[in-house]
C-alpha cells in the first residue's frame, strides 16, 4: 500500500526544536514542511563529507567547542567534526513529523552515509532523520531562514530549472 506521507518521531534538543518552530513560523509552514526542506538541503552536503578511516578500537566523539562550520561549509574534516559534535549532544525532545514519501525514501541512504562518514551506526530511518535534521539545524539560523525563503521564492528561475532536472 502506497502512502503519500510517512510519520516519523525524531529526537532533537530543546533548542533545535525551538529553532525548527521559529523557522516554521517565519516561513508560514508547519515543522514537518521545514524538516523536509532541511533534509533536502542537507543531503548533498552529507555526500561531500570525507569518509573516516575504519578503526578497530572504540572511538570517543569529539566535542570541542570551536569545531564546526556554518551551514553551506559542510565539506571536509570540519563538516565531519560538526556532524560528530551534533550526534554527541543529547536529544531529549521527541517531535513527530510527516514527510512526503519520496523524501522519507531517502532516509536509509542518509543513514548509510552518516554511518560511513562517522563510523557510528545510526539505526532506523527516524534516527537518520534526527541526525540529518540536527546537522542542518546546527547551521546559522539566518542562513537557514534565507535558504528556506530562496527555496520557496515564487518565480525563481534557478528553482524552476532544478525542478525540471529532477523530473527528467
Amino acid at each position: 500500500m502506497d502512502c503519500e506521507e510517512v510519520m516519523l518521531t525524531v529526537r532533537i534538543a530543546a533548542a533545535e526544536r525551538a529553532l525548527l518552530r521559529e523557522l516554521a513560523r517565519g516561513h508560514g509552514a508547519d515543522m514537518s514542511d521545514v524538516a523536509a526542506d532541511g533534509l533536502i538541503d542537507v543531503v548533498p552536503g552529507l555526500h561531500v563529507l570525507p569518509l573516516l578511516p575504519v578503526r578497530p578500537e572504540p572511538r570517543m566523539l569529539p566535542v570541542a567547542p570551536g569545531a564546526g562550520t556554518a551551514t553551506g561549509e559542510g565539506a571536509g574534516d570540519a563538516g565531519v567534526l560538526r556532524l560528530l559534535r551534533v550526534l554527541a549532544r543529547p536529544a531529549p525532545c521527541a517531535v513527530t513529523l510527516w514527510l512526503p514519501a519520496p523524501v522519507a525514501d531517502l532516509l536509509p541512504l542518509v543513514g548509510e552515509r552518516i554511518t560511513a562518514v562517522t563510523g557510528l551506526r545510526i539505526g532506523p530511518a527516524s534516527a537518520a532523520l534526527s541526525a540529518a535534521l540536527r546537522f542542518w539545524l546546527a547551521g546559522d539560523p539566518q542562513q537557514l531562514a534565507a535558504g528556506l525563503a530562496a527555496l520557496h521564492r515564487q518565480g525563481s528561475p534557478g528553482l524552476a530549472a532544478q525542478r525540471l532536472d529532477v523530473a527528467a
